[in-house]
């Protein structure tokens, strides 16, 4: 019965809080409620005794995407109205697309077994004494390997491509290059004067 309570808590704040990520005006309380959205996800996570995604969901999103967000939101002088103008436009195809997926969702709860896509037959059980972490880790790196070192580099060239996109060069600011300075020959920036004992050196 508690366990019951607590789910459902759970679950009403993440649905409240993923209504209110899209439906807030100021970006930053948009971010806030993702960050309560992700902490509600994690507490889910937790109870379906996946321990280590719910805290690997709030390390990694809410410790450093959901913070990164925030602070990029709050730096940059982002004008939210002009990007709001043509939402309307954009309005009916929104729309359709997440009636799509409210669709799709609700039929593979109707409809989904663990049987639809996996022999339940071949499962082999857990063993006695492996936790979440071991188990999660040899599915990974044994089992699905490939799939895994696929993601992260789709996650490489993705982060690449948005450095690349957002690099700004500025003519008012002193750069290194580090080029230029490998290719300059020592004879012509470096002058060597004999001076004899006892003598000056004329500049």
């Amino acid at each position: 019965m508690i366990e019951a309570i607590f789910f459902y808590i759970f679950a009403a704040v993440l649905i409240l809080s993923a209504l209110m990520v899209i439906t807030a005006r100021n970006p930053v309380h948009a971010v806030l409620f993702l960050i309560l959205a992700f902490f509600n996800a994690a507490s889910l996570f937790v109870m379906l005794g996946a321990e280590f995604i719910g805290m690997t969901l709030v390390i990694v999103y809410v410790g450093a995407v959901a913070v990164l967000f925030l602070f990029v939101v709050m730096m940059l002088d982002i004008n939210f109205a002009a990007l709001r103008k043509g939402m309307l436009k954009h309005l009916p195809v929104g729309a359709f697309v997440g009636l799509a997926l409210l669709a799709e969702l609700m039929w593979m709860y109707m409809d989904w077994t663990p049987s639809m896509f996996v022999d339940n037959s071949a499962r082999s059980p857990t063993p006695h004494g492996v936790t979440n972490t071991h188990a999660l880790g040899q599915i990974l790196y044994t089992q699905y390997l490939f799939p895994f070192e696929t993601a992260g580099l789709i996650l490489l060239v993705a982060m690449v491509g948005a450095i690349t996109l957002t690099l700004r060069s500025r003519g008012d600011v002193r750069r290194q290059n580090v080029s230029d300075q490998v290719a300059r020959n020592p004879k012509n920036v470096i002058k060597v004067v004999k001076v004899a004992s006892g003598a000056g050196v004329e500049l």
